[in-house]
């Protein structure tokens, strides 16, 4: 295959820098030692990420966050396995909806969402539990874990199951034993993927939580509107760092390009 020029080399490196260049200053900035948001010009100091592990409100907020990302990341992994064999391997009335309502919450602006699950929650007495919020969470995030299972499930050789199912072994023992470990790159590239996009959501959380299930991104959100000053930054910083090497892990778990790009 041909190889870029170097002309494509340098417009692909301005592109990346330009990028990056937000996220660079931001932890630039997190490590100054002054008041105010500046770049440590007289060195480096870990002041303002003492100060975050020291704020009981954003530390709670974390852990709000991260037991939500874990229970709706798993919620969502539980529906996308059994949809994504359903509507790979089978064709029954109404499959082109199904896998279009499943899909649906990527092409929803997640404003909308959130003010249609605040209303929702308010007829039904919801608003404010954790629970609640575990669902709403699911429902935007399960296209992205379903996405990859059907990308597993699709050309998967289905040779093994039909032998173990000749000698004997039970549906139940051919998914357990055979199925699920073919497909378990998907699943857990799904699932962290999920968990990742849980985390960092903002915009319907903004809606759906309460005052006791704050989440980490609300909470910054919230922090912002009041004060600006370097521990946006160091929070800012610590969530960069948590994503990528949660990015990090998932490229070395099912790689990104079959994520992004959809390459087997």
């Amino acid at each position: 295959m041909p190889k870029n020029g170097p002309i494509a080399l340098a417009f692909n490196a301005l592109v990346i820098a330009f990028m990056l260049a937000p996220l660079l200053g931001v932890c630039l900035v997190a490590f100054t030692p002054h008041d105010t948001l500046t770049l440590p010009t007289t060195g480096f100091s870990l002041r303002w990420f003492r100060a975050v592990f020291e704020h009981p409100d954003f530390v709670q907020s974390f852990w709000n966050s991260l037991w939500l990302a874990l229970a709706s990341a798993t919620l969502a992994t539980v529906l996308a396995v059994p949809a994504g064999i359903a509507m790979t391997r089978y064709m029954f009335p109404g499959r082109g909806w199904l896998n279009g309502l499943f899909l649906s919450p990527l092409i929803i602006p997640h404003l909308v969402l959130g003010v249609a699950l605040l209303r929702l929650f308010a007829l039904i007495d919801g608003t404010g539990h954790f629970g609640w919020l575990v669902l709403a969470h699911a429902l935007i995030i399960t296209p992205y874990t379903l996405r990859l299972v059907a990308a597993a499930l699709v050309g998967f050789d289905r040779s093994a199951e039909h032998a173990a199912l000749s000698l004997g072994a039970s549906q139940a023992t051919v998914f357990r034993r055979i199925t699920l470990p073919m497909i378990a790159p998907g699943v857990t590239g799904g699932w962290m993927l999920a968990f990742i996009n849980s985390f960092d959501e903002v915009t319907l959380s903004i809606f759906v939580t309460s005052p006791s299930t704050v989440t980490l991104p609300v909470r910054m959100y919230m922090y912002a509107t009041e004060s600006i000053d370097p521990l946006m930054a160091a929070v800012s910083a610590l969530m960069v760092a948590l994503t990528a090497c949660a990015m990090v892990l998932l490229d070395r778990v099912y790689g990104l390009d079959r994520v992004l790009v959809g390459r087997q």
